[in-house]
């Protein structure tokens, strides 16, 4: 997997006929984590805390600056983050930025998408940062795929 590349989680697609998530409605977070254990796609079970198999939390970036535990809310780039283009699903959302901070992490590896809304806080999928990401020592970005973070054909 290369830098910037954006992989789901195979648990993902079977949650999703499960009708684990909305993803038009409920609400997403990108959580950033060390390089502890690195997320792979056939992770069993992967959730941001509340009871996964692979609990991605566990190895979370510590906390500060501008950088708040739990990670950063994408914001839906027009309605909802759901939409149908193309006869494709496509999700998407709002581009990241967190602003340099002296005290923010400075050990970042990988960003966990996952459902905030969802009482297990399921995880959708991850991205490769290229670690580690030093978000003390400028601003932090990710531009997403101009055509959505994700399709689904």
């Amino acid at each position: 997997m290369a830098r910037g590349d954006f992989a789901l989680f195979e648990a993902f697609l079977e949650k999703i006929g499960d009708s684990v998530f909305n993803l038009s409605t409920d609400t997403f977070k990108l959580g950033l984590i060390n390089n502890t254990s690195a997320p792979t796609a056939a992770d069993a079970d992967p959730r941001w805390g509340n009871g996964g198999t692979t609990d991605h939390s566990a190895n979370e970036v510590t906390p500060g600056g501008n950088y708040a535990a739990g990670g950063i809310s994408l914001s839906a780039v027009i309605t909802d983050n759901w939409a149908l283009a193309g006869g494709n699903g496509v999700f998407d959302g709002d581009n990241v930025s967190i602003t340099q901070h002296a005290s923010s992490p400075t050990n970042s590896y990988w960003g966990i998408l996952y459902d905030y809304t969802s009482a297990g806080k399921e995880a959708i999928g991850y991205l490769d940062l290229g670690g580690p990401v030093d978000l003390s020592g400028g601003d932090f970005n990710i531009t997403w795929n101009g055509s959505g973070i994700f399709r689904l054909v």
